[in-house]
């Protein structure tokens, strides 16, 4: 499913819901436009939340701490992200003009709130140096199972370069996953691809992507392309690795050939 959100206005802009809007991705994401100065006080009391700096300057307040936090630009910076249990307030204040996506899922545990910082991001480059550099791009995870096994989300980044591919080679995982996408300028494009659908994806726009189907990606030439991945642990299956697909494991292989072969 794809869905172009367009100008993001001030207030929320819900992307996915529980209970009425692809409930099948067991999540409740949106995204918070704030002007400089306005409140917004987040608190759940059966559902954990990714809370991520997009743009823009916020102040951070939960379980008597205090954070100030900035980022120009998603292409440049690596990601803030508050990470709360349930029953955790959260006092969200815009030093400047912000946008704010906000990630929850239920969760009964109990755990300690935790601020990622831009250090703490595991940022790496896949891609470079095979297949000609076709599939080079950056992947950022901010927390997954590895980080923070009591969480039933993951959520990270990736920055596609121009006229480059990502989620590739093909692959897919049992649990719901959806990517919101950006692009460096409003004008930029690219193709998602989900099973056997084909889709254009704009600025301000996200798919999502049931358990089981594949869901490679292309970035038009010219444009760099953003996109928050987020997936939810199904019970008794938590999401930890990618399962590529059969046909196209070759592509792995140390000594693979592409055409035209050198």
């Amino acid at each position: 499913m794809y869905e172009k959100l367009g100008e993001l206005k001030e207030g929320y802009t819900a992307i996915t819901d529980m209970d009425n809007k692809h409930p099948d991705m067991l999540q409740d994401i949106g995204i918070y436009t704030l002007a400089e100065g306005k409140e917004e006080v987040l608190f759940d009391g059966g559902k954990e939340s990714a809370i991520l700096l997009l743009e823009g300057s916020v102040r951070l307040e939960w379980n008597g701490h205090i954070q100030e936090i900035k980022r120009k630009s998603v292409f440049e910076e690596d990601p803030w992200c508050l990470h709360v249990p349930k029953g955790v307030e959260v006092k969200l204040t815009a030093l400047t003009k912000s946008e704010v996506l906000v990630q929850k899922t239920n969760n009964e545990k109990e755990f300690e709130a935790k601020l990622y910082t831009p250090e703490d991001c595991e940022s790496s480059v896949l891609g470079e140096g095979i297949w000609n550099g076709t599939a080079e791009r950056v992947i950022r995870t901010i927390f997954d199972y590895n980080h923070a096994p009591y969480s039933n989300l993951v959520i990270g980044e990736v920055i596609s370069y121009p006229g480059r591919w990502s989620s590739y080679p093909p692959h897919h995982h049992d649990q719901p996953e959806v990517y919101y996408y950006r692009f460096d300028k409003p004008q930029g494009f690219g193709c998602a691809m989900v099973g056997e659908e084909a889709y254009r994806v704009e600025h301000n726009s996200y798919i999502t992507i049931p358990g089981h189907l594949d869901h490679p990606q292309a970035t038009a030439p010219g444009y760099a392309m953003y996109f928050c991945w987020m997936i939810r642990h199904l019970d008794q299956n938590p999401w930890t690795d990618r399962i590529m697909e059969e046909e196209h494991k070759w592509l792995l292989e140390p000594d693979a050939k592409i055409w035209p072969e050198k």
